[in-house]
């Protein structure tokens, strides 16, 4: 690893790159980093650069919470160990570069609150298993005029939805992040003007799982640097104004035994694809509150805005919060997948997929049952008729979603008790701060921070 990282050191130098962002997500999804001049970088792959450890216990507005008694004093410090694998130049930012990091204990021993880690050790599980996941996320954000108080008042583009004539004014941007994310090693499917208020979205390709969480963290990245260079700010904020659509950082998987994918199926899954789809529909609602965290993204889940605010599953349905995506005869079987819509950018992107992962194997070990897909929206239902066919509303405050991950052994227990622990202290934080707000207030202090 020394001398792999030497050697990419001396590439960087040579290019005029003069340090590195050692970069990773805290526990309300915000990117964190810290920055080392390139010639440090191969110290740093070895013996990490400190940071406090509090940074688990930081919640979304900057403060630190000491409820939580393993992270209950100001004491501790972590090393923060580059993943020089995944080590790019910036693009946009090109006296930069950027890598991922692994949050290790002051001895260089795993330390149980780095998100990464978590992660890895349910690909670790998978493999066991004989199964491999993909993933990959499409991302939905807003743009505003650089110095905008807010998006909704001063939009970036002004429609038509999915117009080409959205993106006009938008040219130098969206030409800089065409160029910013191939150049970053980032493969986009698609970009175009979204639905709601100065929104746009891009999907990026499938790959493996630990990969999709560090793409989404350099995507972020870069958007937000080619918004910079354009005159433009951007936000990934789960709410941009109360009557408008908000932001989803949709998240696509699938699974595959021996090659192949087991969402395949005669237009519905089948066997442990169905399975799979049944332990996710089964454990819902205890997901949604590590995949859409926030008192925001409680606000987001909302009937008629393609977000998702009952537990159910439809086949093409975009109302549905589990999306089912079949092959057909023009894409093939293998292009089969599962979207989750109760996710956005407020979750720490590893701990997402953990929990996905988690929850989806579960259903594969213990055959979850499949009921029947719902192709309408839930939310024009009668009450009786939601109970009838099983249709209930999923988690919509904090301490509902925090009920949830509490009864549900499956979710929390992939997060570990000490990250658990420390995930609760930060939600409890938010809802606290919360709670002595307006609904604007709360939109309003959201909105930048991611």
């Amino acid at each position: 690893m020394t001398k792999a990282a030497s050697a990419a050191a001396k590439d960087l130098a040579a290019a005029g790159v003069g340090g590195v962002h050692l970069a990773w997500a805290d526990n309300n999804g915000i990117p964190r980093s810290r920055v080392v001049p390139v010639g440090g970088l191969a110290d740093a792959a070895v013996r990490g650069v400190g940071a406090t450890s509090l940074f688990a216990v930081f919640d979304s507005h900057d403060a630190i919470t000491y409820a939580h008694s393993g992270l209950g004093t100001p004491s501790g410090d972590i090393r923060l160990v580059p993943v020089v694998e995944r080590l790019r130049r910036l693009a946009g930012q090109p006296a930069l570069a950027w890598a991922p990091v692994r949050q290790l204990a002051a001895d260089g021993s795993p330390w149980p609150y780095c998100q990464r880690s978590v992660l890895e050790r349910q690909v670790a599980e998978a493999a066991q298993r004989g199964l491999e996941f993909r993933a990959g996320y499409e991302l939905e954000f807003s743009v505003a005029p650089a110095g905008s108080e807010d998006v909704v008042s001063a939009p970036g583009h002004r429609g038509p939805a999915y117009s080409p004539h959205a993106l006009i004014g938008l040219d130098g941007f969206i030409a800089a992040l065409l160029h910013d994310f191939s150049a970053n090693g980032l493969q986009i499917g698609q970009l175009h003007a979204e639905y709601g208020v100065a929104q746009l979205e891009l999907s990026l390709a499938a790959t493996d799982p630990v990969s999709a969480a560090d793409d989404q963290l350099l995507a972020r990245q870069t958007i937000h640097a080619a918004a910079h260079a354009h005159g433009l700010v951007a936000t990934f904020a789960p709410m941009i104004g109360l009557g408008a659509a908000g932001n989803g950082w949709h998240l696509h998987t699938s699974v595959r035994r021996k090659g192949r994918n087991l969402l395949a199926g005669d237009g519905v899954p089948e066997g442990e694809g169905a399975a799979y789809l049944g332990g996710l529909l089964r454990d819902l609602p205890a997901l949604t509150a590590i995949t859409a965290p926030s008192v925001p993204s409680t606000m987001r889940l909302r009937p008629g805005f393609f977000a998702g605010a009952y537990a159910f599953w439809g086949v093409e349905n975009r109302e549905a919060p589990l999306r089912y995506i079949p092959g057909t005869a023009l894409l093939g079987a293998e292009h089969a997948n599962v979207e989750l819509k109760t996710s956005d950018a407020s979750a720490n992107p590893y701990l997402a997929l953990a929990v996905v992962l988690a929850a989806g194997m579960a259903g594969i070990e213990d055959s979850a049952v499949l009921p029947d897909p719902i192709a309408e929206d839930p939310g024009g239902w009668s009450e009786g008729e939601r109970n009838t066919s099983g249709v209930l509303p999923l988690p919509a405050s904090p301490s509902e979603q925090d009920t949830a991950l509490l009864a549900n052994p499956r979710v929390s227990g992939a997060l570990g008790d000490e990250l658990l622990g420390a995930f609760r202290a930060v939600r409890a934080s938010d809802a606290a701060w919360a709670a002595e707000r307006a609904p604007e207030e709360i939109v309003a202090a959201h909105l930048w921070r991611y």
